[in-house]
């Protein structure tokens, strides 16, 4: 056996979730253990929709039991699960740090979650914070020399009012992770507790890599940060982007060519939030992004689901990208498809 991995639950299947376990000869990881409900405007039955997250939350749980490691990207609830001991108890837990890079509501979902996971020790959490510490941070776009370098055209004014916005924004984020106390890590007998972000974790010849935080989708959005995560085993070797969106950030799509992956997970952007929260503009950047990374790297497949495949013109608006991947003879598909299924969202539901 070399490395292999199973979706677990996608969006394509029904649910918001990105679930994934990935086994290797030495250690079985299971990424981001959460499945959520799908928003209102997706085109099918309001109890198929409820009935869609029970089975992939049953999936996940049967998944976990196979774990022994466990990977949490970020705090939403499509990417992990407040609260089912049988996910947590006696596991190996690498996390997007609680205490910094983290947004009002990930931060309150993070210390709702750890007081649950404290509490199976028979302590409170409020026990065990630690003391604030004050950090300088560096400005976040010195991270992003690629996409700095990106000419908007007459978009260019409004896009560099919405980043000095956002700069703004971020040295708020900063007050607050300096005033927090902090969550800690923990070595004990019923779990082992790491903050992931920008590490390495070795089992044998197994190791997992983490990404230092990412903006979830575009530069300094308030959605929050995430984690990416890469396992590699030898000469094979894993990707999941956790929800990078697309990815629309050029630097990230760098890091995807970088690695050359044998297996990619990547999340789309949102086309079912176009005109909202997203625009033409980061579509096409997403798209682009996408393209290079299928010229660029050999993988066996890309897996290209959750967020994407939660409206039915996704593959009309990804044309370009279904098209080159079907000249470079890259395989293109998302979990349902994987599985040899129609994508939910392409079913008829009338």
């Amino acid at each position: 056996m070399s490395l292999e991995f199973k979706p677990i639950w996608a969006d394509s299947l029904g649910a918001k979730s990105f679930s994934t376990l990935v086994k290797t000869p030495d250690v079985v990881v299971l990424i981001d253990p959460g499945v959520a409900i799908m928003h209102g405007s997706f085109p099918a039955p309001p109890e198929l929709k409820a009935e869609w997250v029970e089975i992939g939350y049953e999936k996940i749980v049967e998944a976990s039991k196979r774990a022994q490691v466990v990977v949490i990207t970020h705090y939403h609830y499509d990417h992990f699960t407040d609260f089912d001991e049988v996910l947590y108890r006696n596991k190996v837990i690498l996390a997007k740090s609680p205490n910094e890079y983290i947004n009002d509501s990930q931060r309150g979902r993070a210390l709702r979650f750890y007081s649950k996971l404290f509490a199976l020790k028979n302590v409170t959490l409020e026990e065990v914070m630690e003391e604030p510490i004050e950090k300088e941070y560096s400005h976040p776009l010195e991270e992003l020399p690629h996409a700095s370098t990106v000419d908007y055209g007459d978009y260019s004014a409004r896009k560099r009012e919405l980043l000095e916005k956002g700069f703004k924004w971020f040295k708020g984020r900063v007050d607050k992770w300096n005033s927090y106390k902090r969550i800690p890590e923990h070595e004990g007998e019923v779990f082992k507790l790491f903050f992931a972000d920008g590490r390495e974790f070795s089992y044998g010849s197994t190791l997992i890599r983490f990404t230092k935080p990412l903006f979830h989708g575009i530069e300094y959005s308030r959605v929050g940060w995430v984690i990416g995560v890469v396992v590699e085993y030898k000469d094979r070797k894993l990707l999941y982007s956790s929800d990078v969106n697309g990815p629309i950030i050029e630097d990230y799509a760098d890091w995807i060519i970088r690695e050359e992956p044998n297996i990619i997970l990547l999340d789309g952007p949102a086309t079912y939030t176009l005109g909202y929260m997203l625009n033409q503009i980061n579509l096409r950047r997403a798209v682009e992004n996408i393209k290079r990374i299928i010229r660029e790297t050999s993988p066996q497949v890309i897996l290209l689901d959750h967020h994407l495949p939660r409206e039915p013109k996704y593959v009309e608006r990804l044309s370009d990208v279904y098209e080159l991947a079907e000249r470079e003879g890259v395989k293109v598909m998302t979990v349902a498809e994987y599985f040899g299924e129609t994508p939910v969202v392409l079913r008829k539901w009338s």
